[in-house]
């Protein structure tokens, strides 16, 4: 019962290697948001809206924990957020626990961000400008916490598959 944990920055590629990563090594691939949007049959920014952040953390911990406690081996995506919240960075180093933070730079996240920022209600109204600052605030912010993964990876000028690659090495 392994977990493989994918953490870093929205735009990192969590999900795009997650997926490749999952069909690579036949382990299945979970979306912690959207594990929660499934259990709640609300989108994280309804329950944000309606409930508040502070009750999405707490439902957030819970189903993170809910899903390291599972029986199966799981190549879990987390939040962008969730290891800064509900010390949910403790649970990287767990036993049975294989933790990977997604590094990428300001100008990779940028880039890759900018051009489908509408989605991202967090960056969605600021101009371009206002979004880089944006970013490289809310990483140095969050880096302590990202820093706790058993593992790092850099995700900059590299394809999926080269960072699945560079996972696959971790594994073995």
């Amino acid at each position: 019962m392994r977990k493989i944990v994918l953490l870093g920055y929205m735009g990192c590629g969590k999900s795009t290697i997650a997926n490749r990563l999952s069909k690579t090594t036949n382990i299945p691939f979970v979306d912690l948001d959207k594990i929660i949007e499934e259990k709640t049959n609300l989108t994280i920014n309804q329950i944000f809206e309606q409930q508040g952040e502070i009750y999405f953390r707490k439902l957030e911990h819970d189903v993170f924990v809910e899903l390291l406690n599972s029986p199966e081996n799981l190549i879990i995506g987390l939040g962008g957020g969730t290891p800064c919240y509900a010390n949910n960075h403790e649970l990287l180093k767990g036993d049975n626990v294989l933790s990977i933070y997604l590094k990428a730079s300001i100008e990779t996240l940028f880039d890759r961000l900018v051009v489908n920022k509408d989605k991202r209600p967090l960056i969605a109204n600021k101009n371009e400008e206002e979004m880089k600052e944006f970013i490289a605030k809310h990483l140095f912010d969050r880096s302590f916490y990202y820093n706790h993964a058993q593992h790092k990876v850099v995700v900059d000028k590299k394809t999926v598959d080269e960072t699945v690659a560079d996972i696959l090495d971790i594994l073995a």
